[in-house]
């Protein structure tokens, strides 16, 4: 009988689960899970995830007492928060999650550094080791910086919001444990730019870059792994068959699920060993040049940290407004 695409995926791919939506998670039995601002706030609005919501705001307002500020509450709920759906997440799968640091701080290496020993030290207080969580972190130079630090500490990080090739290379020499080059969001750029309704997935831009990303560690012997995220389609998907993980949404996860067909392997470690390619030294002022130079990388993180400082402030007004409505349920 033919297999599937997702199940002959799985045979040179590790596949994680880009959703917050557990019962996705328990339907398609990824190894790792990993989450977002923007996942996390829809998450919480549904009425299936309630009871966590609820349970979190009720514990902050008790930890900080009744003289705290309802919007103080609603801060400390929000730094739980992602934690409390990790806890959960890791009950279903048999992997890592990724936790992501407050996007507002992705310019601040050292806000950075203790926003992650905070988040990895509510893991351990629940009892689960640091090996089963990695931290999320834009890959700007503040935040790969901070990723070195944290590395060195047996904090692992998960490098997002990555679209250039220079953020690639600083994130391998600072030893980060995994990035995460967003191919759909790199294709939105091109489709926009050029004007262009949809390209040949060998073709994608998304696809090329992280094909190039993953040939340059494979190359020269970078232990980071590369997790291909953000997709538009299961064309994507297929053309980067063999990267070391790919994090899919329940919605492409399905197409793949009931997808029949051959699955050629195109990412292989001993075909970029054979590859012709130069290595490049970096250091902040190659970085900030590269950067400079490449108008996707450099909008698309921006408009990346933004989209997700924004989806944060949605996050604390939900709480804020939940905590108001269960303080005045207990009042009446």
């Amino acid at each position: 009988m033919s297999q599937t695409l997702l199940e002959q995926l799985r045979q040179m791919t590790v596949v994680v689960a880009d959703t917050g939506d557990m019962q996705s998670m328990e339907k398609f039995t990824p190894r790792d899970a990993t989450t977002n601002p923007s996942l996390i706030t829809a998450a919480a609005q549904m009425p299936e995830y309630q009871e966590i919501v609820d349970s979190t705001v009720k514990k902050a307002r008790k930890d900080l007492g009744n003289a705290a500020t309802t919007q103080a509450v609603a801060n400390l709920a929000f730094d739980r928060l992602a934690v409390e759906f990790g806890l959960k997440i890791l009950d279903i799968i048999s992997g890592r999650v990724s936790t992501e640091v407050d996007a507002r701080l992705s310019y601040d290496t050292e806000s950075t550094i203790a926003k992650a020993r905070d988040i990895i030290a509510q893991y351990e207080a629940a009892g689960v080791s640091r090996d089963r969580i990695l931290i999320k972190i834009a890959s700007t130079w503040e935040g790969i910086q901070a990723a070195e630090i944290l590395e060195k500490e047996g904090i692992h990080c998960n490098l997002t919001l990555l679209f250039g090739f220079h953020q690639a290379i600083a994130c391998a020499e600072a030893g980060v444990t995994l990035i995460s080059p967003f191919v759909g969001r790199i294709l939105d750029w091109y489709k926009k730019q050029t004007g262009r309704d949809s390209y040949p997935s060998a073709e994608d831009p998304g696809v090329l870059s992280v094909t190039k990303i993953y040939n340059y560690y494979k190359k020269f012997g970078y232990p980071t792994e590369v997790m291909g995220a953000s997709f538009r389609n299961i064309g994507e998907i297929t053309e980067l068959a063999g990267c070391d993980l790919l994090t899919i949404s329940p919605k492409l996860l399905g197409e793949l699920d009931v997808t029949v067909g051959e699955l050629p392997r195109k990412l292989c470690p001993d075909a970029a060993q054979e590859m012709a390619i130069e290595k490049i030294p970096m250091d902040k002022e190659t970085f900030d040049k590269m950067h400079a130079e490449d108008p996707m990388a450099s909008e698309k993180l921006d408009e990346g940290i933004k989209g997700f400082s924004k989806a944060l402030e949605q996050l604390e007004s939900l709480l804020a407004e939940r905590l108001n409505h269960l303080e005045a349920t207990v009042a009446v």
